[in-house]
């Protein structure tokens, strides 16, 4: 597939509307959420831990500088899996019942300026001013996650196996138990094995197709060093991928790193004991767990 041209005039905007209007309409929603101040100095912190133009928050009234919240969500954006019991522990004493939708929101500031700068780099740069605000929202941040991750796995232009071997790598970067132990039935159907995934981890001096290697060298800068994405990985999207299929790819990875939040409380053991659990997606975006290989929903 020749590398493709950017259509004149075209920005991240256009192509998420065009390419997944479904998701971007919950994603303006997530962005103009109100986070309130210790949320809005979450947004802030991520983005300076990211190299990235932080989400827009309200004019706060008060600074607030020694927060076992900030801790966590600087350490949420750079290394998840290094998030410890202790840390953990302190956060839920110090937010109690306002940690787990905290912690949403922290998932909004870490990953959403991410897909914000990849789809700059691959479409141009936003047209949206975000210090002019049309109007804040109350929303839950828990509720707008799920039904994000619903509408972005209702897209399938983009081929289920590189949605798996994007999905694995993540889980494996991010130290996701469950989403380690998991499998994508239409990726078998599609061809995918065990042969093929234990590539994952060492795909660049393996005989993957240079199709899934851009595909995962672009998850790998989008999880650790998204402010400093080399050109060559950004043009080695552009001539693998369609723009539907970028589009698709990049709502993927942001998708999978909701994961985080499972990671970060320390609830993402996985199902199964020992071995891999076959799960797939409807076409509603609903998953289902414990299936057969081959069994279809």
């Amino acid at each position: 597939m020749a590398a493709y041209d950017v259509p004149t005039g075209w920005s991240d905007e256009e192509a998420l509307l065009r390419y997944a209007p479904e998701a971007s309409e919950v994603l303006l929603r997530m962005i103009f959420t109100n986070p309130g101040v210790l949320g809005g100095l979450a947004r802030k912190t991520c983005a300076d831990a990211l190299s990235l133009s932080a989400l827009p928050v309200l004019p706060q009234v008060e600074e607030i500088s020694d927060s076992i919240a900030l801790d966590f969500a600087e350490q949420f954006s750079i290394d998840v899996s290094s998030v410890d019991v202790g840390l953990r522990t302190a956060l839920l004493n110090e937010m109690g019942s306002g940690a787990k939708e905290f912690v949403f929101g922290v998932y909004v500031a870490d990953w959403i300026p991410r897909l914000l700068h990849i789809l700059e780099l691959l479409f141009g740069p936003s047209k949206t001013q975000w210090e002019t605000v049309p109007a804040w929202g109350e929303f839950e941040l828990s509720v707008e996650s799920a039904l994000f991750a619903r509408n972005v796995a209702r897209l399938r232009i983009l081929d289920p196996v590189t949605t798996e071997l994007v999905r694995l790598r993540q889980a494996r970067q991010h130290n996701c138990r469950l989403c380690k132990s998991l499998r994508m039935n239409t990726a078998l159907e599609a061809g995918a094995d065990e042969a093929l995934f234990g590539k994952v981890d060492n795909y660049e001096s393996s005989d993957m197709s240079p199709r899934h290697k851009a595909a995962l060298a672009l998850a790998d800068e989008m999880v650790w060093q998204p402010g400093f994405i080399p050109v060559d990985v950004i043009d080695a999207v552009r001539e693998h991928f369609s723009p539907a299929e970028a589009v698709e790819l990049v709502l993927d990875m942001t998708r999978n790193a909701i994961s985080k939040v499972a990671v970060a409380f320390g609830s993402d053991a996985p199902h199964v004991d020992e071995g891999v659990e076959i799960y797939d997606v409807d076409v509603e975006g609903n998953v289902t767990f414990g299936l057969d290989f081959r069994e279809r929903i």
